[in-house]
């Protein structure tokens, strides 16, 4: 499955970013779904995911209650709704899939990954 990111930008801090995720090739409504993100000079790491039914969530600690994800699967998009935006936050955001909801905070178990999409929050 192939994806591709968009959304990203430039916003000031306290604003708001929608990112989304659209996916081609085959329908990801099987897959997990997730976000991860790698500011310069540190690791990747994660965001977010959905479930392929939608019917569970994980958040990372530092974006719990102002991140949200959300998934269309006859759209076959996911997108991520960024509030409350942090300096912090900046970094290159990335939406990934794989089967299974197991482990899915752990970016060597996905197997498909979209290009990328620069948020940057200013002070």
């Amino acid at each position: 499955v192939q994806l591709q990111a968009s959304g990203g930008g430039l916003v000031q801090a306290g604003g708001s970013l929608r990112l989304s995720c659209a996916a081609s090739g085959r329908s990801v409504s099987r897959y997990a779904m997730a976000w991860f993100r790698q500011a310069p000079g540190k690791e990747r790491e994660f965001v977010a995911a959905i479930s392929s039914g939608a019917v569970s969530t994980n958040y990372a600690d530092s974006v719990k209650g102002r991140f949200t994800i959300s998934r269309d699967n006859a759209k076959n998009t996911v997108s991520l709704q960024m509030n409350s935006l942090k300096p912090e936050d900046t970094a290159v955001y990335y939406c990934a899939a794989k089967l299974g909801w197991y482990r899915v905070g752990d970016p060597t178990k996905y197997g498909s990954w979209g290009q990328g999409t620069l948020v940057t929050v200013s002070s």
